[in-house]
């Protein structure tokens, strides 16, 4: 599991300022949508893929998924859920 106070203090460092923990359930699935703001999700338990701009790929436990703001994308969560962090600015 990744450690949340060390991602938030990393994103906290580079100018995010609400932080927030997140968990899906196997499967779970966001059809495409944008945020108004830069959204930093970090994995810290199971998996996601994203897919934006024509490209897929899948983040783990660790990684750092960050979103433009008002780029669209959709989610799908992997087949043990997924639980994270998401930094807003």
């Amino acid at each position: 599991m990744a450690d949340i106070l060390a991602w938030e203090k990393q994103l906290a460092e580079e100018g995010f300022g609400d932080f927030f923990v997140w968990e899906d359930g196997p499967g779970a699935f966001y059809p495409d949508h944008a945020h108004s703001g830069l959204t930093a999700p970090v994995i810290l338990e199971g998996e996601m893929t994203r897919a934006s701009e024509g490209q897929t790929r899948t983040y783990k436990a660790g990684e750092r998924a960050d979103v433009p703001a008002c780029a669209i994308h959709s989610a799908r969560i992997g087949p043990k859920g997924c639980r994270y962090l998401v930094g807003q600015k």
